[in-house]
């Protein structure tokens, strides 16, 4: 699914179907090339996308991390070194100067769909 915007074409990749993911856990998709970590958290009925990438070990992780929430945050906790990035923002709880990249969700007909910005473009 294609939809164009008055800046930008952005792109929705269909990845997998909500019953494929399993709760409060991550699955890692590739996705346009990129590594994407899924997660399906139902308390608060809502899939999150994020890179899978641990700027603190270097290594595609995420997706194997806790979730969890701090403060009411939601979180993964990178199975290295522990840092927790929210699902939310990507950014890292711990130090606030990194971050990983964050990816719209939508669920339409109970298939999960990601928004991946075309190459060039910050995700």
């Amino acid at each position: 699914m294609t939809e164009t915007t008055a800046s930008r074409t952005e792109t929705w990749v269909d990845v997998c179907g909500v019953d494929d993911l399993e709760p409060d856990a991550g699955v890692c998709a590739l996705v346009a090339g990129r590594q994407i970590a899924i997660f399906h958290i139902p308390g608060l009925k809502a899939v999150f996308a994020l890179g899978n990438y641990d700027p603190f070990s270097h290594a595609n992780v995420l997706s194997r991390g806790l979730t969890g929430d701090i403060g009411g945050e939601p979180v993964v906790a990178s199975p290295v070194y522990k840092q927790h990035f929210s699902l939310r923002t990507g950014r890292c709880m711990e130090d606030e100067h990194l971050s990983v990249p964050t990816y719209p969700v939508r669920i339409h007909d109970g298939r999960v769909l990601i928004q991946i910005p075309e190459q060039g473009e910050d995700a």
